[in-house]
């Protein structure tokens, strides 16, 4: 199963990181393989809620609709892919640090990436994930950083 785990400071609450990171709507904004992303149906974003989205991961383009299913602000958030041909989760983890927040985020996705790009692609593309990963974290942190409040 590739992983991908990476970790970041930004400086900025917990609080302030976890509103940002589990808004829909602002997923594309600094997830660059994230083409869309919105929330499906109303309410406010919890356990349970779904988010829709279409990602571009190696040049193809993927729908996919997650669900939250862990939701404890402002330590953790566990989404859950429901929908797609992708399987995967991605858990984000966050613990106060010097003034600000380390952020964790990692994505378990199978083996294959659901038979999409096949088995012997999944060092190649885990190596690829990972760059990407580490550049939209980072993105993250200088955006928070420069856009209080996001």
């Amino acid at each position: 199963m590739p992983v991908v785990e990476e970790s970041v400071f930004i400086a900025r609450s917990p609080q302030e990181v976890f509103d940002f990171i589990t808004d829909p709507a602002k997923i594309p904004v600094w997830d660059a393989s994230v083409v869309a992303a919105e929330q499906v149906g109303t309410g406010p974003i919890g356990p349970g809620t779904r988010t829709r989205g279409t990602s571009k991961i190696m040049g193809r383009h993927f729908d996919w609709v997650t669900e939250a299913t862990q939701f404890e602000p402002p330590t953790r958030s566990v989404l859950t892919s429901v929908e797609g041909p992708l399987t995967f989760t991605v858990t984000s983890v966050l613990e106060p640090a010097e003034g600000g927040t380390r952020l964790t985020y990692r994505i378990d996705a199978d083996a294959g990436l659901g038979g999409v790009f096949g088995r012997l692609a999944d060092p190649f593309i885990e190596k690829a994930q990972a760059r990407t990963v580490r550049a939209n974290l980072e993105t993250l942190a200088e955006l928070l950083a420069e856009h209080p409040g996001g």
